[in-house]
């Protein structure tokens, strides 16, 4: 078992329950997923980026990524319907929490001039995403065969119902969150 995962079951999922005033324990909210992308529009001029790109996201997120199509042709960025564009990651269960394990103590303290994470960041449905500029703060990367800064978005999912509850779950797992 993740060692999150040990610490919401046994700690968190009682504390929410108690802050929140739950009936049900079905009720306390608990993260679903998380889901890590990765934009390459440099790929519609060179099909290898696309390629570093997907083997990057494999080696953060310890699975196959997805690669992702145009789902229109746009003229001015010379985008055509179909062509590849970017890759993303769906994390579940144990390797969602292993993730969130590296991402807090290991990947966000090396991010430079960081003073936290948005609290805007919330989308009013109990969701929370954020961005980071380059994929080298993970250590998985090597940064000698980086051939191009990429960042990433990552999207937290939980069944939380408001932002205030999907709030306290995620600094309950010590997110930085101002």
């Amino acid at each position: 078992m993740p060692r999150l995962f040990d610490l919401y079951k046994e700690t968190l999922r009682n504390s929410l329950r108690q802050e929140f005033g739950y009936a049900n324990q079905m009720q306390v909210p608990e993260l679903k997923k998380i889901v890590i992308n990765m934009g390459v529009g440099e790929a519609v001029n060179d099909s290898k980026k696309i390629n570093s790109a997907q083997n990057e996201l494999a080696l953060i997120s310890g699975q196959k990524p997805l690669i992702v199509s145009a789902k229109k042709s746009v003229a001015t960025f010379k985008l055509r319907e179909g062509m590849p564009i970017g890759c993303k990651v769906t994390l579940r269960r144990s390797r969602m929490y292993e993730f969130l394990d590296r991402l807090i103590n290991i990947a966000l303290p090396q991010v430079r001039d960081f003073r936290g994470l948005s609290s805007r960041s919330f989308d009013g449905r109990g969701n929370f995403a954020m961005g980071l500029r380059e994929q080298i703060v993970f250590p998985e990367i090597d940064y000698d065969q980086v051939d191009e800064m990429r960042g990433m978005d990552i999207v937290f999912v939980t069944s939380a119902n408001t932002d205030k509850e999907a709030k306290a779950l995620l600094k309950g797992f010590n997110m930085p969150i101002n």
